[in-house]
């Protein structure tokens, strides 16, 4: 099991949709891989 709190995501950029990572590893000129935090792992909403 990963202790990781993020997972990749593919990304396209000229649209914004996100994809799976091994689409977007196979066109590196109009995608991205981003990292995303899991669930209960980000910092929207969180008191200070």
């Amino acid at each position: 099991m990963s202790n990781s709190k993020t997972f990749p995501l593919g990304r396209d950029s000229k649209t914004g949709e996100f994809i799976p990572v091994r689409e977007a590893n196979r066109r590196p000129n109009t995608t991205t891989v981003e990292r995303i935090p899991k669930s209960g792992h980000g910092d929207t909403g969180r008191k200070k």
